[in-house]
Formats: structure tokens, sequence, C-alpha cells
């Protein structure tokens, strides 16, 4: 029996991509003989709850001062509650069930509680990059990585292995360690969960975004190509299904567009039934300005959507160039208008293009992906 300690400071319906990732693959961890999983993650109340998925994975949520508001978005003192607490939990966990290694998403702060368990208790420890954990990654936080470039360095020598979830990732990782192993374990992708369905009529073409709305996913180059596409006369209909702190600063933007009928803030929807809007929509957009492994549009190309990104991190994985979509240029709100246009005028273009996003997603699923996890774990255990 292999026994496996799992952090991460987010899991639905906290958090994003990486809480979404780590629900999926402990849905098949449950399904997999031999292991046993314990994860210690946040709560989304002020209450601590103890979860199972089958026999053999618990879910342990703890506290960090969450109410309901803004679960999409973990602060940094989020962050260093989760830390002490997680930390102060593993140890207890750890004096009862004899783990044989931990696994962290996330360099910090998940991490460096690993590295604090290894030192403590000699147990060995893998860390999953997942995106602003690794430097430069995201422009927001240059001045923090400057300060914990040294104790990211570390995490990753000291651990058994670091995988980044894209090609795109691990080149940037490599940027601060060049020396580092990095392997490449991609997301996953439920394809029976998103697939495509036949879409309501509508004279309108609907563009659906999920990405948070926060500075980094670029958000306004999408509703500024929608302003230059209306002023054409094109019959578009903008939807942005998530929440984030520049919100009102897109509605803002909208309504000096004259656009803001629109564009539709669904605000935050229930993973459950996130489906229904990729179904109906005729094109996904990501417009993000750094990305690793994008979940959701894995989930857009299990759905037969043509995809438009810009050229960062796993898209240029995921999007091939005119087969089943376009790669953009970053902060360009004109070819972002011109691409959308080459779709609007195209229903056969349109159509190849949504097969070919339904073939890629189907070489992907959440079983190899946590299948490939566990055969690092037994390889760890072998080494020890």
């Amino acid at each position: 029996m292999t026994k496996v300690l799992f952090f991460n400071y987010e899991y639905p319906p906290l958090g994003g991509g990486a809480a979404n990732a780590t629900a999926y693959i402990l849905r098949e961890y449950s399904k997999i003989d031999g292991l046993e999983v314990n994860l210690i993650t946040s709560s989304f109340d002020k209450h601590f709850h103890l979860e199972k998925i089958g026999d053999n994975v618990k879910i342990y949520k703890i506290p960090i001062g969450k109410n309901g508001k803004n679960i999409h978005y973990q602060s940094q003192k989020d962050l260093l509650c989760y830390a002490w607490k997680a930390y102060w939990l593993s140890r207890k966990l750890i004096r009862k069930n004899h783990y044989d290694l931990t696994h962290s998403f996330f360099t910090v702060p998940c991490g460096f509680i690993s590295l604090l368990l290894k030192w403590q208790y000699k147990l060995p420890y893998i860390v999953s990059l997942r995106g602003s954990d690794v430097p430069e990654y995201n422009v927001r936080f240059s001045l923090l990585y400057k300060f914990l470039k040294p104790l990211i360095k570390l995490i990753w020598k000291k651990s058994s292995a670091v995988i980044a979830n894209s090609q795109g990732l691990k080149d940037l990782a490599l940027k601060t360690m060049p020396e580092k192993e990095i392997g490449i374990i991609y997301n996953g992708i439920d394809t029976e969960q998103f697939k495509p369905q036949a879409k309501e009529k509508s004279d309108e073409f609907k563009i659906l975004s999920t990405s948070r709305l926060i500075p980094r996913k670029g958000i306004k180059y999408l509703i500024l190509a929608a302003g230059q596409l209306i002023k054409k006369n094109k019959q578009i209909k903008i939807v942005l299904v998530s929440e984030g702190d520049e919100k009102e600063e897109l509605e803002n933007l909208a309504g000096r567009l004259g656009i803001s009928e629109n564009v539709q803030f669904a605000g935050s929807v229930d993973h459950a039934k996130i489906s229904e809007f990729y179904n109906q929509a005729d094109a996904f957009v990501m417009t993000s300005l750094n990305e690793g492994m994008s979940n959701t549009m894995l989930e857009a190309l299990a759905s037969g959507l043509p995809i438009i990104s810009t050229e960062t991190g796993g898209a240029k994985e995921l999007v091939q160039d005119g087969i089943n979509g376009f790669l953009i240029c970053m902060k360009n709100s004109e070819d972002l208008a011109e691409k959308i246009s080459r779709l609007m005028a195209n229903d056969g273009l349109r159509e190849r293009m949504a097969l070919e996003s339904r073939k890629i997603a189907e070489k992907m699923s959440w079983k190899n992906v946590a299948e490939e996890y566990f055969k690092t774990y037994q390889k760890i255990n072998e080494k020890q």
C-alpha cells in the first residue's frame, strides 16, 4: 500500500484550474488498488470539513477565513493561514498514518510544507508546477518572485520529482533552475461530461471565455475586439463565465464602447453545469498573458469548439494553428477580431476545427494522469 499526503490550498468550490484538476485526480485515485491518499486543503467557509471519495481518499478542509465571497482568489494572507494550519495538521496525520511521501500542488506554499516535513520526518516529496508558482509566470508577482526564488530553487532541489503540466511551463521553470530534471504530466479531460451537443439556433455568434476576470487573463482585449466587430455590424455575444477583481473595470469598458448588451457577465457557475455554456458557444477564446495547461481549454476542446488563444504555455500544445483554431498575438485586439471574423464567415472551417478539437481531447484522460502520478509515487518508494 502506497500512502500519500497531498497538499493543495484550493479545491472546489475554491480556486480554478488546479482545484478542478485535483478533484479529478482524486476521483481517479479512488479507483486505484494499493493507493491511499489524504488531501489537506482549504475550507470554503469557517468550519472544518472531512470528506471521502471511495474507501481510500480523504479530504481535510481546514478553515482559512473564507466566507463565500471571492472564493476563486486566495490572498497572501489566505495562503499563509493555510500553510500554518496545514503544517500542524500534517504533523498529526503523519504520526497516525505513516505516509510514504507527500505531493504538493504549487511550489509555494504547499511545496514549502513538504520541504519542512522532509527535514522533520525524512519524507520524500514531489511538486506539481501549476503556473504562478514558477518565477516570471505572473507579472503581478514580479517583486515577490525576487524574494521567493531562492526558496523555490531549494524546494525543487530537495524534491524527488518536479512535474510541470505543459512543455511551456517546464521551459519557463528551467530558466530558474536549468540543472533540474523536470517531468511533464499534462492535465486531463472528462470526455463524457464535456462533449459536443446540438446548439440552439441563434442570430448571434457566441464567444465563450471562462478565464478569471483578472488582468493576467487579458479579457479586456476580447471586449475591445468585440467593440471592433460590432462597429462592422457583426452580431456577436461575449459570454464571460467567471468572477474576479477586474469585473467592474471590464463592465465599465463594455459600457464606454457601447456594447454592454453584447457582453454577458455570467458570474461563477457550478462546474457540474458549465458544460451547458460550452454547448451553446460557437467558439472559445483565451486571451491569457501567461498560462500553464488550461483545464478550461481542454473542456472546450472536448466540447468540440474551435479555439482562439494567445500563444502561451499549454496553448501551443493544444491549438494547431489553422487546424483546430488560431493562435493570436498577446494584447492584440485587432488580431483577435480578425480571427473571430474568419470563423464567423466560414461555417465549413468552423465545423472542421470543431471536429479536430474533439479528436485532440479524446487522446487525453484524467485516468491517464492519475496513473502517471501513481507510477511516480511507486518509483520514489522503490528508491527508499
